[in-house]
């Protein structure tokens, strides 16, 4: 989940930044520029007081050949100027010649920015401020101011200022911008992990817990942890729901051990007036075989059952197995009765150590042989191989009998079932659900698969160290 929280918390900080740094990028462009063209501004105005008295442009259009004080003043300023800050300056008469300019080869264009700044002068008013020039733009600044004399504009003062300059401040105020912005992202950054830690914890703490209880471990809790007060809250809520639940199953299986060890004795007490009977009936009576088979029957899923309730209830004692060693001695135990049916049972089960309740897995294991020896025909063959698979000790258990179905596989281990073509062989339909139980309480699995060309294959899976808490220890889980 913080994989998906993370980027949408980064994105819309991202766009903050961005819907802020952007208008003041902006502003810091049009500042500088403006700056510029209030300097240009009062540059004009004071070159305009200067050519204000110089001598009229004579009729003609030639100036007067006599020294003028004032114009080699203005004319010296001009150059000046130019010298010093590279801006073309001139003053211009109505009839576009020039009065003094600098350089002195800067006339005024047909055309142009420069010429439209000129015309607006002679209207008796400064021209408009330019555009805005950008740092990736090569323009220029025009500012055109009129020069008054008793009223009426006689000239007019041009400046064309390069922005070469104006670019680099702007580009420096960006530069310190995108640091500011770079730096507030990291803080924002470090400020959205710390976030989706503190308000995802409790979440990851409460899915480790939940996966835990699906396990089987029924006794593992959410602990304490921070984040909102509505996942605090859920925490204890959730605590509160896994107690009544294990308290529902506990009373379960403690009525289905009850319920079986209660009705034993009733069970032998009828069995054993059966057998009363059966001494005053023929030998033959199919009658009293069947009962007497049925009788026998109910006994078995009665011990079955009290075996389940006991499986699901107790505590497994986990320790470093010989995996190897424990499937090499079940295959020994049932080798007896695998020879009385004609059954050949074989084992391959080097040393492999594995996390596990010996008894619960040689259980477990006597389950499973005990399946596959009992649906393998005559001249089958039932092998039983141990092998080690990273993390995970496997005893992998393959016979030749009819195998199961698609379906059938499914719901094989489900309690009381049994497949409709094997009605007619003995069990309860439990072996399987016992089996299972076992494993599941030493963080042990069983899981079951065609065995080509025909057959079950039923894989016994334990771990080979002992990690069952650690990953709930990392997430704040307890088990009480």
């Amino acid at each position: 989940m913080s994989t998906r929280l993370l980027p949408l918390l980064i994105v819309l900080m991202a766009a903050v930044l961005l819907a802020l740094g952007v208008p003041l990028g902006v502003s810091v462009a049009r500042a500088e520029q403006q700056k510029v063209v209030i300097d240009r501004m009062d540059d004009t105005a004071r070159f305009a007081a200067l050519a204000q008295f110089v001598t009229e442009e004579v009729p003609g259009g030639s100036r007067r050949t006599s020294t003028d004080e004032r114009l080699e003043t203005l004319q010296t300023e001009l150059t000046s100027y130019y010298e010093v800050y590279g801006i073309k300056a001139g003053v211009f008469y109505r009839t576009h010649i020039p009065m003094a300019n600098a350089p002195t080869t800067w006339f005024l264009p047909q055309s142009g920015e420069v010429r439209d700044a000129f015309d607006e002068a002679l209207l008796s008013r400064r021209s408009h401020d330019p555009e805005q020039v950008w740092p990736w733009e090569d323009g220029t600044l025009v500012v055109a101011s009129p020069v008054i004399r008793d009223g009426d504009v006689v000239a007019v003062v041009v400046t064309e200022s390069p922005t070469d300059s104006m670019a680099a401040r702007v580009l420096r105020g960006w530069l310190i911008i995108g640091a500011g912005e770079t730096a507030a992202m990291l803080l924002a950054v470090g400020a959205a992990l710390r976030l989706t830690g503190w308000v995802l914890r409790p979440v990851r703490v409460l899915d480790a817990t939940t996966h835990d209880i699906a396990t089987g471990r029924l006794k593992s809790r959410v602990a304490p942890a921070g984040g909102p007060p509505e996942l605090r809250r859920l925490a204890r809520s959730f605590n509160e729901m896994a107690d009544h639940v294990e308290e529902v199953l506990e009373q379960q299986r403690a009525f289905v051990a009850d319920a079986s060890h209660q009705l034993r004795n009733p069970l032998a007490a009828l069995l054993l007036r059966i057998e009363l009977l059966a001494l005053e009936l023929p030998e033959d009576n199919e009658e009293i075989a069947s009962v007497r088979t049925e009788g026998k029957r109910l006994a078995r899923v009665l011990d079955d059952l009290l075996d389940l309730a006991l499986a699901e209830h107790t505590q497994a004692d986990l320790e470093v197995t010989d995996v190897g060693a424990l499937a090499a001695e079940r295959v020994a135990a049932w080798a007896p009765t695998a020879d009385a049916k004609g059954v050949r049972l074989v084992g391959d089960c080097p040393p492999t150590t594995g996390w596990a309740d010996a008894v619960a897995l040689s259980s477990a294991l006597d389950a499973v042989i005990d399946n596959a020896v009992k649906f393998t025909p005559a001249d089958g063959t039932v092998r039983v191989a141990v092998a080690s698979t990273g993390d995970t000790a496997t005893v992998v258990v393959t016979d030749d009998g009819p195998g199961l179905t698609d379906e059938e596989l499914a719901r094989v281990g489900d309690r009381f079932w049994r497949s409709g073509r094997h009605q007619n062989i003995k069990g309860s339909g439990l072996g399987l659900s016992i089996c299972r139980a076992l494993l599941a309480a030493g963080d042990g699995s069983i899981t079951f698969a065609h065995h080509e060309p025909h057959g079950l294959e039923v894989t016994v899976t334990v771990p080979r160290s002992g990690t069952r808490g650690e990953a709930g220890a990392r997430y704040g889980l307890t088990d009480r």
